[in-house]
């Protein structure tokens, strides 16, 4: 994919007094050698599709607009059929409304071929924004008419760092009432997104920060069910975190060797795996005194060579809390993000740096795990591990577990 991926975040409101939301984000990712259409894309190449579908009304019908909406036009396009084709589909699958008498829900596309070409595809959503460096970037759109829907469609030449946003109208519909007397107006929106842009934040965290927004300007109560996606490409960034000693101490070279000869940062979790560590690399291992202490989470420590060391399975299971957490409304950000105890520094390196994860596990059985006063997430490393893992490749990462 020429050493380029997509991350993808998207999070939703839903309208005050309703318990399902009428939008819905659908992704499909193919990796390499999909065959795609060579008059279209780029065959051969890893490619990733985003669809956000805004259904008619709101509650449960909407909910339904939306999801097939989203189904089809995902599945059909990651297949490489036309637009023609999906709007069709659409027009012919979707149910119809009693009171309108139509079957209706917008939708917005991105489809990204290799990291490097991207089309945009627009029916009555707001206008996608992409940042370029931070900055708005007009893109060209051209305007067709299929069945009586005119739909927008753009190509864009990607570099390193392009930030596509997707909305829903609940975005542009917020404060209308409230805070503000019209509604928030794209200049507005482009302009508070140039302001907290920031080349660090993941697209989870840019959709979170926008959706807060919304939410503020509503004061509380969402008059609109409100959805932000946000795709951005970025360059592949590896992250090696190894945990435990190996079951078998005859292995303890051979899990350091295949640790230390991964490209990219590595992360060292436990008192016993650091010791055996820094024998490897024959380094010191010196604990690093908190100058912001949590008593809920150890110190962490140094070894010259390794980009972070820390305790074990308290660290890691504060990790999966965040990771969890990330993955749902993310409302822990804050404290992750700004922290300087080992769980929030670990948080970082995997949530906004990394994109593709390895995990050495060593299986050795730590005597004080087996504690049963101490809470289940405790118990096993691996299970902590597993479940780490399970969040991860739900953010997108790719990411391999190694056991010893």
């Amino acid at each position: 994919m020429n050493n380029f991926c997509t991350d993808i975040g998207y999070i939703s409101l839903n309208k005050q007094g309703e318990q399902l939301c009428g939008d819905h984000v659908e992704i499909v990712h193919l990796p390499g050698g999909y065959g795609g259409d060579s008059k279209d894309l780029s065959s051969g190449k890893e490619l990733t599709v985003a669809v956000l579908a805004d259904g008619l009304g709101s509650g449960v019908k909407a909910n339904i607009l939306s999801t097939l909406t989203a189904k089809i036009i995902s599945t059909m396009m990651a297949n490489s059929l036309s637009v023609e084709d999906c709007v069709s589909t659409i027009a012919a699958t979707l149910p119809i409304c009693k009171v309108r008498q139509i079957a209706y829900s917008t939708f917005t596309v991105i489809r990204i071929s290799g990291g490097l070409d991207a089309e945009i595809i627009q029916y009555d959503n707001p206008q996608v924004i992409l940042l370029r460096e931070g900055k708005n970037y007009p893109y060209v759109m051209r305007a067709e008419t299929i069945d009586s829907k005119t739909i927008y469609r753009s190509r864009v030449k990607l570099r390193e760092n392009d930030t596509f946003i997707t909305l829903s109208d609940g975005v542009v519909h917020a404060g209308i009432g409230k805070c503000l007397n019209f509604a928030w107006q794209r200049d507005d929106i482009i302009g508070f997104l140039e302001d907290v842009y920031d080349q660090g934040l993941t697209a989870k965290t840019l959709s979170s920060i926008l959706l807060n927004k919304c939410y503020s300007l509503y004061g509380g109560e969402p008059g609109d069910d409100t959805t932000v996606c946000t795709v951005k490409v970025r360059r592949r960034q590896s992250i090696n975190l190894m945990i435990g000693p190996p079951a078998s101490p005859a292995d303890v070279n051979k899990m350091m060797t295949l640790f230390f000869s991964k490209e990219g940062k590595h992360i060292i979790s436990g008192g016993t795996t650091s010791n055996l560590a820094a024998q490897f690399l024959g380094k010191p291992l010196e604990t690093c005194l908190p100058r912001y202490p949590d008593p809920a989470i150890p110190p962490t420590a140094k070894i010259e060579g390794v980009d972070l060391v820390t305790e074990g399975v308290i660290t890691i299971h504060q990790v999966l809390e965040y990771a969890r957490d990330y993955i749902k409304d993310n409302e822990n950000y804050v404290h992750w993000n700004y922290g300087k105890d080992g769980a929030s520094q670990i948080a970082r390196l995997l949530f906004e740096e990394a994109t593709d994860i390895n995990f050495y596990v060593g299986k050795a059985v730590n005597p004080v795990h087996r504690n049963p006063d101490l809470p289940i997430g405790l118990n096993i490393k691996t299970r902590l591990v597993d479940e780490l893992a399970v969040c991860l490749r739900a953010m997108g990462k790719q990411i391999k577990v190694s056991y010893f």
